[in-house]
């Protein structure tokens, strides 16, 4: 398959570069020379079959796996050196059935060294009710999902990386949930949402990626009216 020119990114702009990115698992090639640029302030959908390499880009481009051969510049620097500056929503909420919304909040803003009066600022951001006083494990599935993306956005990142935010949500949460990203953008991050449901997207994305067999196969911008 032919590759459409990629659009690039001015280096003054650009939120995370990959250059040959090669990532195996055993014998198996899950990433094939990626070699990328991405700006910023721009919320990018990626797209692709199952085991197209999606989730493994997205945590490649976060250092959570370290690729087997190539290079990851975020915010151009190595991703270690960065953290503070992204935020990663994965297919686990990372919440602790056991607490409510705040206190799992609490625990995390003091893993950031910041204080708890950010905690209910995070949880109104997403459409939560800080004052809701239930456990996350009897959480529905939109609350837990909408609960993780403020565990992801507590310290401001400038960068999200999320994973199926949408997963097992109802259609209203969903595009509640699209509405806060593209309001995200709007103030200036960058965004990456791998998601099988791209639909939900259309009005905000700013392009989409598709990826198949471990390759970025196309790149397409979204030209809104």
């Amino acid at each position: 398959m032919t590759t459409p020119a990629q659009p690039v990114a001015t280096e003054a702009k650009v939120a995370v570069s990959l250059d040959n990115i090669v990532k195996f698992f055993g014998r198996f090639v899950a990433l094939r020379n990626v070699t990328a640029t991405f700006a910023a302030g721009r919320l990018y959908v990626i797209l692709g079959d199952n085991g197209a390499g999606k989730s493994t880009l997205l945590r490649v481009m976060t250092g959570l796996l370290k690729p087997t051969s190539g290079a990851v510049k975020l915010l151009g620097e190595d991703p270690d050196d960065v953290n503070p500056r992204f935020g990663y929503m994965g297919h686990a909420p990372l919440l602790y059935d056991e607490l409510t919304g705040v206190e799992n909040l609490n625990y995390f803003a003091k893993l950031y060294g910041m204080d708890d009066n950010v905690v209910r600022d995070a949880i109104r951001t997403v459409g939560l009710d800080p004052d809701l006083d239930r456990r996350v494990g009897n959480y529905s599935q939109g609350m837990r999902q909408r609960m993780s993306l403020a565990r992801s956005v507590i310290h401001n990142p400038e960068i999200l990386f999320l994973d199926e935010p949408f997963s097992n949500v109802d259609v209203k949460s969903a595009h509640d949930m699209a509405a806060l990203l593209g309001k995200m953008r709007d103030e200036g991050r960058t965004l990456f949402v791998v998601t099988h449901q791209p639909a939900v997207l259309e009005a905000f994305a700013d392009e989409y990626i598709m990826m198949s067999s471990g390759q970025i196969v196309e790149r397409r911008e979204e030209h809104k009216a």
